[in-house]
């Protein structure tokens, strides 16, 4: 059995009527397109996120920051602190 939460929301009496007017025009109880509206939010929120992800590490591997194995990078930072 699948269980539900109540989740209300307290909006303006102007946004009350657009929300209803939407709802209506689709076809849809208020809760229905509530519950759509919420989801595509969140899709579209994961598609951001992912393609800003994606754009970030392309321009990363489009820079030439210098690089080392570990051990030697760990040893540089190591003496830059005793430099103090």
């Amino acid at each position: 059995m699948i269980m539900s939460d109540r989740l209300q929301i307290l909006v303006n009496e102007e946004e009350a009527q657009l929300f209803r007017r939407c709802a209506r025009s689709s076809g849809e109880t208020l809760s229905q397109w509530a519950r759509q509206a919420m989801r595509l939010y969140l899709e579209r929120q994961r598609a951001r996120t992912r393609t800003q992800k994606l754009q970030t590490l392309e321009r990363a591997l489009r820079c030439s920051y210098p690089t080392a194995d570990i051990d030697p990078m760990l040893a540089e930072i190591e003496a830059g602190r005793d430099l103090r």
